[in-house]
């Protein structure tokens, strides 16, 4: 059941050898969400150790984490395991293997880095909006569209959301480092 034309993308996905890993459970007993998952951090390396990239593509754990890197951090091999984890999402997604409660998080994922590669920095408000219109033509749920709205003026109030966003003043140099991500170089 080794995939090796998976195992060799997943590798290059994640620059990291997950063979160094050595099952020590550090990366588990850190992180925050796996009380959730449904195969903890530590047992999704060892799924793509023995080969079973299939299962570990489907799992709902590579959904459920929050890119914190503290299973990263605490791995005394230094394995990626939060960069495995997100190539696992990521081979997930353009395999068509996520399942449709996914979308959401891949339509966050996007308009997040699209207003990142076009403002510089963070413009809460665009990036919402497209967030949410896309969303809703994509889920086709009125709830989708107002769910956290209510959040906004408090958020304002306490200034941690900008009506008028700001843009960095050198644009280029962000364009080419998401050019360098996408050519796989960086």
């Amino acid at each position: 059941m080794v995939q090796t034309d998976s195992i060799s993308d997943l590798e290059f996905l994640a620059q990291t050898k997950f063979a160094d890993c050595y099952q020590c459970g550090k990366c588990t007993a850190g992180c925050p969400r796996s009380a959730h998952m449904d195969k903890t951090p530590n047992q999704l390396i060892r799924l793509v150790q023995l080969g079973d990239i299939d299962t570990a593509l489907k799992t709902n754990a590579i959904w459920q984490c929050v890119s914190c890197e503290t299973c990263t951090t605490r791995c005394p091999k230094t394995v990626d395991c939060e960069g495995i984890i997100d190539a696992l999402r990521q081979m997930s997604y353009e395999r068509g293997m996520a399942s449709k409660q996914q979308d959401a998080v891949v339509l966050f994922q996007k308009a997040f880095l699209d207003n990142v590669r076009r403002n510089g920095r963070m413009n809460e408000i665009q990036m919402i909006a497209r967030y949410k219109i896309e969303g809703f033509a994509a889920i086709r749920r009125l709830g989708f569209l107002f769910n956290g709205a209510m959040l906004a003026p408090r958020m304002h109030m306490r200034n941690k959301l900008h009506i008028i966003g700001e843009k960095v003043r050198d644009r280029g140099v962000v364009r080419r480092i998401f050019a360098r991500c996408m050519d796989g170089k960086a």
